[in-house]
């Protein structure tokens, strides 16, 4: 008998064992209503199983990847429960920062010095009292890189952390410049195509634990930077090995789904705003070279794009910069291990654009494709509050790379 059928005989007994002890028989007089109450609930439950909670489709071409995620991150094989009031997309992604906890981290900020002469805030969870691993020289160091406004402040990165604790791990979170609370020393923010920041910081955490094992994890728009540094580095990089989630793999069929109605109302407006906010606080320093009264105007984050970071990192147009943005383009030179999470209804970055056939072609990259999700958001669990299947994934895949990494790096 195939494990759906089981599964649903067994909701169906338990509900009706729950409705015939909750509700009361003569409700809307002659057990009518338990009746409706329990074909509705035997109906629903009947299309969760079938239709929502399905495993993640898993895309790589290397067989040895494969078995090594099979043996050490087997989540990425095992069928995703999503929330079963829950999963639509646009709804994950609206009630994760409301419904997550926040877990309670405790940071050492340090400010470091860039070639241009800005400064780059970072966030240190050392995990002194790691008992795995006592020895900082040598303690697993885990760089984070939040989205596209976000902070270490972000519940999911805290919830990363949290679970790197638990290993033993130490982590770093990269603020992109002038969010975090630090002053802008240059006319500079940040974007998704250049990656100078990123290798200043790795770089520099490098140098500091050279004996350390190290790898990396970014989320969305941190993880499109992730991603293109990656592609121009190739194996030539300290990190081990690589996690992304919810990144956007083609820019500009992000915005163009970002741009629909409902999309925009929901994400894009908020999103823009978010943008220029993080900006006005350096207005005096941005004002030398940007008409900000025009970039204030901005309705979506196209508009802020041609008007701002397009032209801070000169481009020649907004179709060049959204180009070189657009990770698709590099996975092929990709040269480290990296897992790839995403949820095919995620509006950021729509099914049709994440690169799978290019996946294909690259055996240091594997996919993990979940049909429910949307962006950042994979809850799980009646109330989601404490750990995602986003968390579960990053820890076992974390741990995975530390603890048995030489497994796939011979590939």
């Amino acid at each position: 008998r195939p494990p759906c059928a089981m599964d649903w005989q067994v909701l169906t007994r338990e509900l009706s064992l729950y409705l015939e002890s909750q509700v009361r028989v003569g409700f809307f007089g002659s057990g009518v209503g338990l009746s409706l109450v329990l074909g509705f609930g035997v109906a629903y439950a009947c299309y969760y199983l079938n239709s929502i909670a399905k495993k993640p489709q898993l895309v790589a071409s290397n067989d040895r990847f494969c078995r090594f995620l099979e043996e050490y991150c087997p989540v990425v094989t095992e069928t995703y429960y999503p929330t079963i009031w829950c999963w639509e997309g646009r709804v994950q992604t609206l009630l994760r920062p409301f419904i997550t906890s926040r877990p309670q981290v405790q940071y050492r900020n340090e400010l470091i010095k860039t070639a241009d002469g800005g400064q780059i805030s970072l966030d240190w969870f050392d995990n002194n009292d790691s008992s795995y691993y006592p020895d900082a020289s040598t303690r697993p160091t885990v760089l984070l890189l939040p989205g596209l406004t976000g902070t270490s402040r972000e519940s999911y990165i805290l919830h990363m952390i949290h679970q790197s604790e638990t290993l033993g791990y130490r982590c770093v979170v990269f603020n992109n410049r002038g969010i975090a609370g630090e002053e802008l020393l240059t006319p500079r923010t940040y974007c998704a195509a250049n990656t100078e920041d990123l290798e200043a910081v790795i770089h520099h955490v490098h140098s500091l634990h050279p004996s350390a094992p190290f790898m990396a994890a970014g989320v969305s728009m941190g993880g499109m930077l992730l991603l293109n540094y990656l592609g121009k580095t190739g194996r030539d990089t300290p990190l081990m090995a690589a996690a992304i989630f919810s990144a956007g793999w083609n820019v500009f069929e992000s915005v163009e789904s970002l741009e629909k109605p409902l999309n925009w109302l929901l994400f894009n407006y908020y999103l823009t705003t978010c943008l220029q906010s993080s900006i006005s606080r350096h207005r005096q320093m941005l004002e030398k070279l940007f008409d900000m009264d025009l970039v204030m105007k901005a309705r979506t984050v196209r508009e802020f794009d041609k008007q701002f970071t397009s032209v801070m990192f000169g481009y020649r147009s907004i179709d060049d910069y959204y180009e070189d943005a657009s990770p698709c383009r590099k996975l092929k030179s990709v040269g480290i291990p990296v897992l790839c999470l995403n949820s095919v209804d995620d509006v950021f970055s729509p099914a049709h654009a994440i690169p799978v056939e290019t996946a294909k072609q690259n055996a240091n990259v594997a996919l993990v494709l979940t049909s429910c999700g949307g962006h950042i958001g994979f809850l799980e669990g009646i109330w989601p509050r404490k750990c995602t299947y986003m968390d579960r994934v990053f820890k076992q895949f974390v741990q995975a790379v530390f603890e048995h990494g030489n497994k796939i790096f011979s590939m």
